[in-house]
């Protein structure tokens, strides 16, 4: 068994090696993202879905096909997320108010925005209208299941309101949108911490330290901030009102994420104290150059100042896929920083990597 492991370790790190080695062009990333979306496909076929379709975990994966989609043109994924939303009926999860439960409603607009066909759409847009239409007086205060009626916590801001901001692009209605800016600054208002720059993942973690003392910021909790941001922003007309404050928010995260990537091109599971967290972690680090490449690729944030921070981390995703595909090192599904080993993958982290490397390709592209 010793033997088999090393044999298994050395291998692993032979592969890592060249693809660290490999000149990353337009061809090698869409060849790589095919490879992790092959893999994924091909686990659900063998062994089923561990969470159902509808499933926040799948609505974050669901994201990345269609980002991959797009850059590809490959329209056996575009076929797999209808086939995906066919089985559900457009219909989003049991609880009607919990931002988990809608997330996967984000493939369903941007599928419509493909085909446009209205039963995409109209479970969602029904049930928007009845959560607009609710007061979201309550504090945020993580206590009484607020999560079941409020973006209590730093991760909804990906699952709920780029939800309702691809709502408005596929119907043209601003409300939509208007929500959406609403609640994620009350939900910003609450959770962010001016002085660091980043996300408390909910209120429990206001006074906790790390081993270091340092404040606890989990580094896929702000992963999932900085993705919806930049998918808000993909929403967002040029001269909406709020623009300049989402824009401005963008860049105060990337300024303060770019400064805090390891040596080792990945973020570890706590932002401010790597040390007691010491193994990479890729959902959050796909989450990052994600964010960071589209606003490179979008005139947010300075090429000549962010490009390496990009390029080190697609790296350090690219040489943590294993040989057939699998993406490893993907925390575990939490809420706060935790180990994490290479055998370790989810969903999630398979849809973060596939949206990194559609920004990947264009910003290659862009710049080649």
């Amino acid at each position: 068994m010793k033997k088999f492991l090393l044999v298994f370790l050395l291998a692993a790190l032979n592969l890592q090696a060249v693809y660290a080695k490999k000149k990353v062009t337009p061809d090698s990333v869409l060849k790589i993202m095919d490879r992790v979306a092959s893999w994924q496909l091909r686990a659900w076929q063998m062994h089923g879905r561990k969470h159902p379709s509808w499933h926040w975990t799948m609505g974050a994966c669901y994201a990345g096909y269609v980002a991959l989609y797009k850059v590809s043109h490959n329209a056996i994924y575009l076929d797999d997320m209808h086939s995906i939303g066919d089985s559900l009926k457009w219909n989003t999860g049991p609880n009607r108010n919990m931002a988990d439960d809608y997330c996967v409603a984000q493939m369903y607009s941007q599928l419509y925005l493909i085909n446009k066909q209205p039963a995409m759409i109209a479970h969602f847009k029904a049930l928007a209208d009845s959560i607009i239409d609710r007061p979201h007086a309550e504090s945020l205060e993580w206590k009484n299941n607020i999560a079941n009626r409020e973006w209590a916590w730093c991760d909804a801001l990906f699952m709920g309101p780029p939800a309702f901001a691809y709502l408005s692009s596929a119907t043209g209605e601003k409300k939509y949108l208007d929500f959406a800016s609403k609640m994620w600054f009350k939900t910003t208002d609450y959770l962010f911490d001016k002085d660091e720059n980043l996300y408390y993942r909910d209120s429990r973690f206001f006074t906790q330290k790390e081993a270091n003392g340092k404040k606890v910021f989990w580094s896929r909790g702000n992963g999932w901030v900085m993705a919806g941001l930049v998918r808000m922003l993909d929403n967002m007309p040029a001269h909406y009102p709020e623009r300049a404050h989402f824009e401005e928010l963008y860049r105060k995260m990337a300024e303060k994420i770019a400064k805090l990537q390891h040596k080792d091109g990945t973020w570890h599971a706590a932002l401010l104290d790597p040390k007691s967290y010491p193994v990479k972690e890729t959902s959050g680090t796909g989450f990052y150059c994600y964010a960071l490449a589209y606003g490179i690729n979008n005139g947010l944030l300075p090429y000549d100042k962010y490009h390496k921070v990009v390029h080190k981390a697609w790296k350090a995703l690219t040489v943590s896929v294993h040989r057939d595909g699998k993406l490893g090192y993907v925390q575990q599904i939490g809420e706060k920083p935790e180990t994490v080993s290479q055998q370790d993958t989810e969903v999630y982290g398979t849809g973060a990597f596939l949206l990194a490397g559609s920004e990947m390709y264009k910003l290659i592209l862009k710049h080649s």
